[in-house]
């Protein structure tokens, strides 16, 4: 059974950093590409980063690149996405995602509970 567990959420003041963590079991990291996404009250769902299992391959929505990086421990199936001078606007629940191959264009097969992140003015 395929399973992603997000941690970390929390509140943080603007100008902060917070990291959060994506648990993968139940599939080969390796064949599978990992998503962050987001969504904020009242807005759609947002691709926010996004990781490639067999090459590391990264991506980056324009909204975060140069102040959040995404990062994996295969070995470990484990995936991480920090963020750093976090922002009012990135006040959103994240959600990891998983999908085979490594292209990080959605759909996606299978998605975490989320994990609320606010960031305070």
């Amino acid at each position: 059974e395929v399973q992603l567990v997000e941690s970390g959420g929390g509140l943080v003041q603007a100008g902060g950093s917070l990291r959060l963590s994506c648990a993968a079991s139940g599939f080969t990291f390796d064949d599978y590409t990992i998503g962050w996404f987001r969504q904020a009250p009242g807005k759609e769902r947002e691709g926010v980063s996004c990781i490639t299992g067999s090459h590391g391959r990264t991506y980056y929505s324009d909204s975060v690149k140069g102040r959040f990086t995404i990062s994996s421990d295969n070995a470990k199936n484990m995936v991480y996405l920090q963020m750093n001078s976090l922002e009012p606007e990135d006040t959103a629940v994240y959600y990891c995602a998983a999908k085979r191959w490594a292209l990080c264009a959605p759909p996606y097969d299978y998605w975490g509970q989320g994990t609320q992140v606010t960031v305070s003015s």
